[in-house]
């Protein structure tokens, strides 16, 4: 068996933050290159369990068998296929056993990707995406919207107004479902990290995805 597979035979087990009571559950994947505990995942939940209370929110981390396994062997290794991801987070809805109506789903980068790509299928009331990546960096031509045009299932999209992998240039001449609401983050890059002569912070632009994903998941049914 390669590592690959050996990568993608790893059980996907969620990581619970917030009150277990929670009347809603929002899970997250990371992106390409670093996991869930990240400085970005941290400074993420711990602004979205602080708004999150007036709706009852709880958050679920759970990282890729690829990146389990970069983290236990100390190895670089690339993601896994796109079947394979697809497949493991569908193991980590079925792993939370959430009520279908009050699950959310997403992820930054990659993950949202992910997460998008399995929502239409999954058992979930909606879907958050981080930074999305609309095309590989540098290659605007290479889009990854085809299955965007019909999402049916609510969408709300952070995003970084001059992300390199889809700034909100690039975005505005995209054919995308009118499921799909977006936020731009001022002057935010693929980390929503705005420049400093931009008068804008890093803290105020996760302050505000952090809000949009609040706001965005008490207005769902």
């Amino acid at each position: 068996m390669g590592a690959r597979d050996e990568g993608s035979a790893l059980s996907v087990s969620p990581r619970l933050e917030g009150p277990s009571d929670a009347r809603w559950t929002l899970l997250l994947a990371h992106g390409a290159g670093a996991g869930t505990t990240s400085d970005f995942f941290t400074e993420l939940s711990t602004r979205l369990l602080g708004l999150g209370g007036e709706i009852g929110l709880r958050i679920a981390l759970f990282d890729f068998p690829y990146m389990e396994q970069r983290m236990q062997t100390g190895r670089r290794r690339p993601p896994d296929r796109m079947p394979d991801l697809q497949r493991a987070y569908l193991d980590a809805i079925a792993a939370l056993a959430s009520e279908p109506e009050r699950l959310v789903i997403g992820g930054k980068s990659m993950g949202g990707r992910v997460a998008s790509m399995i929502a239409d299928r999954a058992p979930i009331a909606g879907l958050v995406c981080l930074g999305y990546p609309f095309h590989p960096r540098g290659q605007p031509e290479k889009l990854r919207t085809a299955h965007l045009e019909e999402l049916a299932t609510p969408t709300l999209i952070c995003q970084g107004v001059r992300d390199p992998l889809g700034s909100a240039e690039d975005v505005k001449g995209y054919c995308l479902s009118s499921n799909i609401r977006i936020e731009w983050l001022p002057d935010g890059d693929h980390d929503l990290v705005p420049r400093k002569r931009s008068g804008h912070t890093r803290a105020g632009n996760r302050d505000a995805a952090a809000a949009a994903i609040v706001r965005f998941i008490g207005s769902l049914p």
